[in-house]
């Protein structure tokens, strides 16, 4: 062994080893704390409520889209013969299932057609209310100044006066048609997603992250499509998933009012309207198109509920701790009078 090799005592009596000695491996860096990245579809099905709800909805938009193709002209053949049938009668046959109306036509049928014309308003509505509302809204919401007082003086007017009342007095003086309903609808929701987009676009654009973008030239549209809009997205999905219900509900009251679809195109809250004179003796008229407006607009409220939760980086945990541990972490006080 070499002088220089060999070992050395300090003045403490701890041994050195000489320079051809490998260094101590660095220290691992601590690890990350894991993100939560469950996928949307696996925190849906932990919450039975929401996925019973999500299948309902999706039923619905499938029965909306295929279901007139196979019942046919059922929903429109008459048989006065088999006028007013009860319901749950097999011998009736399948298509007479839920009953007949009072000339005849398959309940069933005319439930699967309406159920088509009732989306066919609902949907449109929402997604033109949705998509004019929020581009006005982010546009008045980033800019600030006399952009957003011009804008939310617009949305003043029109939430001034009763969004149903405006669509009757609108419906009254035009022909009530299926168009009509929907650009009126759409009007009286604009003010929704407007003031939405507006609060949540003016927060936005005081972050670091757009200063940014503006220190380094990006001009106000690109701004607005690539940093205020994906986080607005989220918000703007669950106030239209319950506005839909609002819009289908005002839909089915006009139509029960006879200002809204007229025949022989067919929706449920006409079918409500048209069974009100037989409600003592055959309530399925009514009954079973009042049962499904109702079912859908349940199920997409509380799908609403669980989106707004899932969409929240704050609340998105709840989905993932299981009931049982989530009140063992967070007990009820109970107040003692």
């Amino acid at each position: 062994m070499s002088i220089d090799n060999a070992p050395r005592l300090d003045g403490a009596g701890d041994v050195h080893q000489g320079p051809d000695e490998t260094p101590p491996a660095p220290a691992a860096p601590a690890p990350k704390p894991a993100r939560n990245k469950t996928p949307l579809w696996k925190l849906l099905l932990r919450d039975r409520v929401a996925t019973v709800a999500a299948a309902i909805l999706v039923f619905v938009f499938l029965v909306a889209v295929f279901g007139p193709w196979l019942v046919g002209d059922a929903a429109t053949d008459q048989n006065l013969d088999q006028s007013n049938l009860a319901p749950f009668h097999v011998a009736n046959g399948w298509m007479n299932i839920l009953g007949t109306d009072p000339l005849g036509r398959s309940m069933l049928a005319r439930l699967i057609v309406a159920c088509r014309t009732t989306l066919l308003v609902a949907l449109p509505a929402v997604a033109l209310s949705c998509i004019v509302g929020s581009l006005i809204g982010m546009w008045a919401g980033y800019h600030r100044g006399w952009r957003e007082t011009t804008a939310m003086r617009v949305a003043d007017v029109i939430m001034s006066f009763p969004s149903l009342l405006m669509a009757v007095v609108v419906l009254y003086v035009f022909s009530p048609s299926a168009a009509n309903i929907v650009l009126v609808l759409a009007i009286t929701r604009i003010p929704i997603y407007l003031r939405t987009a507006r609060a949540e676009s003016a927060e936005l654009q005081s972050r670091l992250f757009v200063d940014a973008a503006r220190t380094f030239g990006a001009r106000s549209g690109a701004v607005i499509r690539r940093h205020v809009f994906p986080i607005l997205l989220p918000t703007l999905l669950t106030v239209a998933t319950l506005d839909f219900c609002y819009v289908m509900l005002a839909e089915s009251s006009l139509s029960f009012l006879g200002i809204g679809i007229q025949p022989p195109d067919i929706s449920w809250g006409l079918m409500v309207s048209q069974g009100r004179t037989y409600l003592q003796t055959a309530w399925w008229l009514s009954f079973f198109p009042g049962l499904a407006i109702v079912i859908t607009t349940v199920s997409a409220t509380v799908l609403a509920a669980w989106a707004r939760i899932a969409t929240d980086p704050a609340q998105r945990w709840r989905l993932t701790v299981p009931r049982s541990r989530r009140s063992r972490l967070f007990p009820t006080r109970k107040v003692v009078s």
